[in-house]
């Protein structure tokens, strides 16, 4: 089977099965999101793989509270209005 971008690149043995492993991946990031990471990577000091695994940890539990039927709300300031968060 050819790698695309993507693909799981790690090869050894139960990478990527349980907590306790790592598991590399390839990906293409767009101009967009490659902004959006060295943006967040300079606000957080964190290295690039630790914003990516956050970034994937925390859109999984947005998944799950819209996925039950829930909505998130988002306030840009202290005195701003909630507005209701989408991702598409």
């Amino acid at each position: 089977m050819p790698r695309n971008a993507g693909s799981v690149t790690d090869d050894r043995p139960g990478a990527g099965r349980g907590h306790g492993s790592l598991e590399r991946v390839t990906v293409n990031l767009t101009p967009r999101s490659s902004k959006a990471l060295e943006q967040t990577v300079d606000l957080t000091g964190d290295s690039k793989t630790d914003t990516i695994n956050r970034a994937l940890q925390v859109y999984a539990f947005l998944e799950e509270i819209m996925q039950a039927g829930g909505s998130i709300y988002v306030r840009q300031s202290a005195d701003s209005e909630l507005e209701r968060l989408r991702i598409f």
